[in-house]
Order: C-alpha cells, then sequence, then structure tokens
C-alpha cells in the first residue's frame, strides 16, 4: 500500500477509535460551500497521481489529491476534456474534492452533470478498508451505482481516495452568439431551442443579454448561426465568458454580497422578490442576489417546483433546502451505515448529521 494512502488509513483508524471528527479537504477551493467544516484536518493532497489513462476507451482514473490543472492539462494533450466543467472557484482543486462536491459548469445543459461521468471510486471508509464501487468501463451496470453516490456528499460518507472518469473528445469548433433581450424572453428562447436539433451547449442571461455557445462540426455551427442570428463573439472573449461563469469570477458574482442558487424547472417563470438575476442552464439554474428572508426564498423557490440553496452571504436557515422527511432518513440510514461514528465531515451536508 502506498505510503500516503497508509498514513490517511492510519488516521482515520485513529479517529474512529475515539470517535473524533475529520475534516476532510483537497485544495479547499470549497471551503465555503456547505454547513460548516469542523474537525482535525485530514489532507487529501499527499495521495496523488493518474493511475491509468487510455484515451482511446474515454476514460481516466486518478488519486483523490490530483489537481484538477494536471489532468485537464494531460487530456488536452489528446484533445478531451472533462465535460462537465468542474469549477475551480479561482485555484486549482483536486480530483476528489470536485467529485465529492458534485458541482458542475456551464456545460451542465447539453453534458450531464457531475455524477453522470463518474465510472467509479475507492472509498476509504470508518473501519480503515478500501471499498471499490463501479469500475473503470463506460459499460458498467451491475449493481447499484454507489460511485455516482458519493458525487455531492460532501465527504460525509468517507475519503474518496480514487475516482474513474468518462471523458469526451474537446468539440471540433465552439462559437457564441450574444443577443440583447429580456429575461422573460430569453428563458422563453432557452426553452425553445432545447427542442430543437441545435448544437447547443451552454446558455447564458444577465443584465439584459444572453449567450448561447454551440459546439461541433463546422457545418453544423454555420447553419445555426445563420439560422439564430445575434452578435458572433470572437474566441478569445467567449472563451473568457463562459470560464467566468465556471469559476464565478464574473462581475455578477463579485457584486453579490448574499447569493442564492435556485434549482427550477427550465420553464418557471421569474421569481419575484428574487434580486438581480444571472440565469444558467437554459433557466434550470438561476443565480440571484437577494437580502430576502431565507425562509421567502425558499417558499418562492418550492412553489415553483425547485429548491433554494444559501450558497454566500449570513447563515440565517442554513445553507442546503430542507429534505423531506422520507429522503432525510435515507440519509441517515446511509451515514449510519458507512460512518457509524459519525467522523467524516459531520454536519458538512446536513446540519445534525
Amino acid at each position: 500500500m502506498d505510503s500516503a494512502l497508509q498514513e490517511l488509513r492510519h488516521q482515520v483508524l485513529q479517529a474512529h477509535s475515539a470517535s473524533t471528527p475529520l475534516r476532510l479537504r483537497g485544495a479547499g477551493t470549497k471551503d465555503f460551500y456547505g454547513e460548516r467544516c469542523e474537525g482535525t484536518l485530514l489532507d487529501m493532497r499527499g495521495y496523488f497521481g493518474v493511475v491509468d489513462y487510455e484515451p482511446s476507451e474515454l476514460v481516466i482514473t486518478a488519486r483523490c489529491g490530483t489537481s484538477l490543472s494536471e489532468l485537464e492539462g494531460l487530456l488536452a494533450q489528446h484533445r478531451q476534456f472533462l465535460a462537465f466543467e468542474p469549477p475551480a472557484f479561482g485555484g486549482d482543486p483536486t480530483i476528489g474534492g470536485v467529485i465529492a462536491a458534485g458541482l458542475s459548469g456551464p456545460r451542465r445543459f447539453q453534458a450531464g452533470a457531475a455524477r453522470d461521468f463518474v465510472l467509479g471510486a475507492v472509498l476509504l471508509c470508518a473501519q480503515g478498508e478500501l471499498l471499490h464501487f463501479g469500475g473503470k468501463v463506460i459499460k458498467n451496470v451491475a449493481g447499484f451505482d454507489l460511485s455516482r453516490l458519493l458525487c455531492g456528499s460532501l465527504g460525509i460518507l468517507g475519503a474518496i481516495t480514487e475516482v474513474s472518469l468518462k471523458v469526451l473528445p474537446l468539440p471540433r469548433l465552439e462559437q457564441t452568439l450574444q443577443f440583447e433581450m429580456a429575461a422573460s424572453e430569453a428563458l422563453a428562447l432557452f426553452n425553445r431551442w432545447a427542442g430543437q436539433p441545435l448544437p447547443i451547449s451552454a446558455t447564458a442571461w444577465y443584465d439584459g443579454h444572453a449567450w448561447l455557445r454551440l459546439s461541433g462540426a463546422p457545418p453544423a455551427l454555420r447553419t445555426a448561426c445563420e439560422r439564430l442570428g445575434g452578435e458572433l463573439l470572437d474566441a478569445e472573449a467567449a472563451s473568457r465568458f463562459w470560464r467566468s461563469l465556471r469559476d464565478q469570477t464574473h462581475p455578477f458574482f463579485g457584486h453579490a454580497s448574499t447569493l442564492w442558487r435556485l434549482s427550477l424547472p427550465s420553464t418557471a417563470p421569474q421569481i419575484a422578490g428574487s434580486g438581480s438575476q444571472l440565469i444558467e442552464w437554459g433557466g434550470a439554474l438561476r443565480w440571484c442576489a437577494s437580502d430576502q428572508p431565507a425562509a421567502d426564498m425558499r417558499q418562492r423557490a418550492g412553489a415553483a417546483g425547485g429548491t433554494a440553496l444559501h450558497w454566500r452571504g449570513g447563515t440565517a436557515g442554513g445553507r442546503f433546502h430542507s429534505l423531506s422527511p422520507v429522503v432525510l432518513e435515507i440519509h441517515r440510514r446511509l451515514k449510519s451505515r458507512f460512518d457509524p461514528h459519525g467522523i467524516f465531515n459531520p454536519g458538512r451536508l446536513i446540519a445534525d448529521l
């Protein structure tokens, strides 16, 4: 066993024996995300490196401490990428932290979420065992997919030590169109365009302007641009714009003191009283800068068929939208099964779990 993995296992066994909470941490780019970060630090960065990568198979396997920049650099050499566009938030996160957080960027609209690209994972559990879930091939459908369960769990079930991810070829061409329109018009058009055979890979709206990213073969993009109209952005400006959304360096995120992340049906109308907005994912993701009480924001999001996450600024009402009793009980049972002494990131995902 690798010495870095042995050290992680030793710390976990000690914590389990003493029922001492552990705070799992990679590069710390998402320390802000979740209810709270408490416990003795378990630094995952020492266990790093790409274990296996076969470009022709479109699969890469890496240890938890491997930096996102290293993975993206290696994939770029073979004109491949992580299609869910994991946000870096201005830093260089580890791949273990990327999967534990389960966050996705602008391409989520077309390519899918982070969990859709997880093929397998290795989990260091509280008893010091290494549990292997899933595999390293795309056609892997046997049994319940526990590897994807770890995606977005924020480390409360154990320490993800290794992950296998599906990768995709880079698009042959990408172009971005910009339009002037109101939010209501953008929502209507985003939903209409989503039902048409258009090579759309990302959408956004902010401050009277809408953006549409097209990805694919040059003839398809040429036809789409002629059909849709709008102003064609130069490649460098378009790349900066989408990366600013992915990593939240866009001015909107810097100006918002209190920020909400609303997950809604794409057809839902604008939420009254939600303040300044930035809309992504064809209308399904709405960032709202608002000082409205937490209860009001969650009630309005719930009435529209969605949820409201208190992303940044203040703590009233907790970070995450309340779970139903049935779903909360499932979380409790899973936590009890994987982590009976509650040592891994206690309270990070759910306040009392």
